[in-house]
């Protein structure tokens, strides 16, 4: 298969096409979005055509007379590729390659390149190449079509066209038996990511996760607060101002000055209509929000579509089963919204991870949401039980020490399971 990447020196123009359906509240929004998506790769855009309809027509995704429309404007303009703003059919495919003459694309192609281009661990790599030769294999038929005709003029003989069908046969179970092996070396690592999970579990390390669409700003706001309490530059993940630029989840621990600790996630931003082939393969990825015991939802609030894009967010994480875990409101670039900022109300933020304005309150409240079920109180610890002592000043949250007759006493702010395992030592209650 001649995939974007393959033809990308010669892609420098594209017109984009899209179907407003019923008169879709965010068609405006997904048509800029589409525009974003290709100029995340370097498509430069030679024109945009749209079109009203009630329902998508099946032969060619738009109506048969807007063809003509979009192959004039794509010979006006210099285009050498047509995008479309859905997943299309095969059958749509072949009959658009057909009859415009030229490369064809639609969204999820387009967003499967990108995350095959932003892709940098095996695990990620793999998730990718799962998705795309799923969406790739009932599209056989119509990719060779359309490669026999860019490379010139296919023999027309009986016994061209039975090596051809040959070929595809052949192409049609080495695409079935990597996605095999995929599957199983992706559920190895699915394996390994439930054994890490148990053990956060065990070791009672809370878990707060950052989800939200892609661009929010999910990066910045782990790497500032990675800065904030002091951790080494090789700590920081990858950030930039694009679509997607971080695929991996990444784990970091947060250590906070009184001995408390949480694992703070970074996942994979969404997007609108992101491909169904895509979810799927990166769905233990993605579980990490599940397991999460706090959710950050990162906003850019700065978007006019913010509302819209915090649904796509929901929307997604319910259909990959994040349901019920505690969620605080990022609402990010503030400052960009002329909004006021650090702003708190209820399980909402308003504030500037670029700015750091905001990350004190933010660590607050995650603070309060995780370490609800710590309990201060007076231990007297016998001398001859130093480790107790040496174990809660690495652990706990001391307040106060002092040597009795008897032993150390302190106050000491200490989880559940500690207040439990060292109950026989508190005093005063």
């Amino acid at each position: 298969m001649q995939t974007l990447k393959d033809i990308e020196k010669r892609i420098e123009r594209a017109v984009l096409v899209g179907v407003n359906l019923r008169n879709a509240e965010h068609f405006d929004y997904s048509m800029e979005e589409l525009a974003d998506l290709a100029g995340a790769i370097e498509v430069e855009i030679a024109g945009v055509i749209t079109q009203n309809l009630e329902r998508v027509t099946a032969s060619h995704y738009v109506g048969t007379g807007k063809i003509d429309e979009v192959k004039a404007l794509y010979d006006e303009t210099g285009a050498n590729l047509v995008i479309f703003n859905d997943e299309l059919s095969p059958s749509q495919i072949r009959n658009l390659e057909r009859d415009l003459d030229c490369k064809v694309i639609d969204r999820t192609m387009l967003i499967l390149d990108i995350f095959g281009r932003r892709a940098k661990t095996k695990e990620a790599q793999m998730q990718v190449e799962l998705a795309q030769l799923q969406y790739m294999l009932p599209r056989l038929v119509g990719l060779h079509a359309s490669l026999s005709r860019q490379g010139g003029s296919a023999g027309g003989s009986f016994s061209n066209r039975g090596a051809g069908e040959t070929k595809l046969e052949l192409d049609r179970r080495k695409i079935e038996d990597q996605i095999a092996k995929l599957r199983r070396d992706l559920e190895d690592v699915k394996e390994q990511r439930e054994t890490q999970r148990k053990q956060r579990k065990k070791n009672e390390i809370p878990v707060v996760s950052i989800v939200g669409y892609t661009n929010a700003g999910k990066s910045t706001i782990m790497n500032e607060m990675l800065r904030k309490i002091g951790q080494a530059d090789d700590k920081q993940v990858f950030e930039k101002d694009m679509l997607f630029a971080t695929l991996e989840t990444s784990v970091r621990q947060i250590e906070l000055e009184d001995n408390k600790r949480f694992l703070l996630t970074d996942t994979v931003g969404f997007v609108s209509k992101l491909p169904h082939h895509l979810v799927k393969a990166f769905r233990s990825t993605l579980e990490e929000a599940r397991d999460a015991d706090l959710l950050l939802h990162v906003v850019d609030v700065s978007n006019e579509e913010y509302r819209f894009m915090m649904q796509v967010t929901e929307e997604t994480l319910k259909a990959i089963g994040v349901e019920g875990v505690p969620t605080i409101y990022v609402y990010n670039k503030s400052d960009k919204a002329n909004l006021e900022y650090p702003v708190i109300s209820g399980d909402n933020i308003w504030m500037s991870a670029k700015e750091t304005a905001g990350l004190d309150e933010l660590i607050d409240m995650i603070r309060k949401e995780i370490f609800s079920n710590y309990v201060t109180c007076d231990m007297l610890i016998p001398y001859d039980r130093g480790d107790i002592v040496s174990y809660l000043n690495m652990h706990a949250s001391i307040h106060s020490t002092s040597y009795e007759e008897n032993g150390t006493l302190l106050n000491v702010e200490v989880t559940d399971a500690d207040y439990n395992k060292y109950k026989q030592y508190v005093i005063g209650e």
